[in-house]
């Protein structure tokens, strides 16, 4: 239980830290007038969110397995933390584009239409928050998995001869 109350706190901290960029981003203009720059600036915060997710593994390793940690637990700790920030990510996508960025999709289409990049039609079925919803789920979780995997090998800790000295 306690482990997943840590994953939960993790969980959730990710997600305002991920609206608290959102945030950030519309504020230096990125979802309008430097939106060409957008996708850079995404990259920017594999990061951000690597280290969330190192940060939780590394509560969960001090606290739950008393500083040893196993490869597999901590990738299901990571896993675990996957499936509640996958599932905070609807609620995420709601606030982002209600209240911090409710043109960003106006922006993105004009942007995408404008340079040839989709037509209207195309820009209209994809640039919407029904598919912006999917993208974060499924988004979410694959990356979660992936951040999982790695940072379980980050984290990991064994016993070794001079922890039993």
């Amino acid at each position: 239980m306690k482990n997943v109350k840590i994953e939960l706190k993790w969980a959730i901290i990710f997600t305002l830290t991920t609206l608290a960029w959102m945030l950030l981003e519309k504020t230096l203009g990125f979802h309008d007038e430097r939106i060409e720059n957008y996708w850079w600036l995404i990259l920017l915060y594999l990061p951000v969110a690597f280290f969330i997710y190192i940060l939780a593994m590394r509560e969960t390793r001090r606290r739950v397995y008393k500083g040893v940690m196993t490869w597999r637990q901590g990738f299901l700790s990571g896993l675990l933390m996957a499936v509640f920030v996958t599932l905070l990510s609807p609620l995420a996508q709601y606030v982002t584009h209600n209240y911090i960025t409710p043109e960003y999709f106006e922006s993105v289409r004009d942007y995408s239409v404008t340079n040839e990049f989709l037509t209207l039609e195309q820009a209209n079925n994809y640039l919407n928050i029904t598919s912006y919803r999917w993208q974060a789920v499924i988004g979410s979780f694959l990356g979660g998995i992936a951040t999982a995997a790695i940072g379980a090998f980050v984290t990991r800790k064994q016993i070794t001869n001079q922890d039993i000295a």
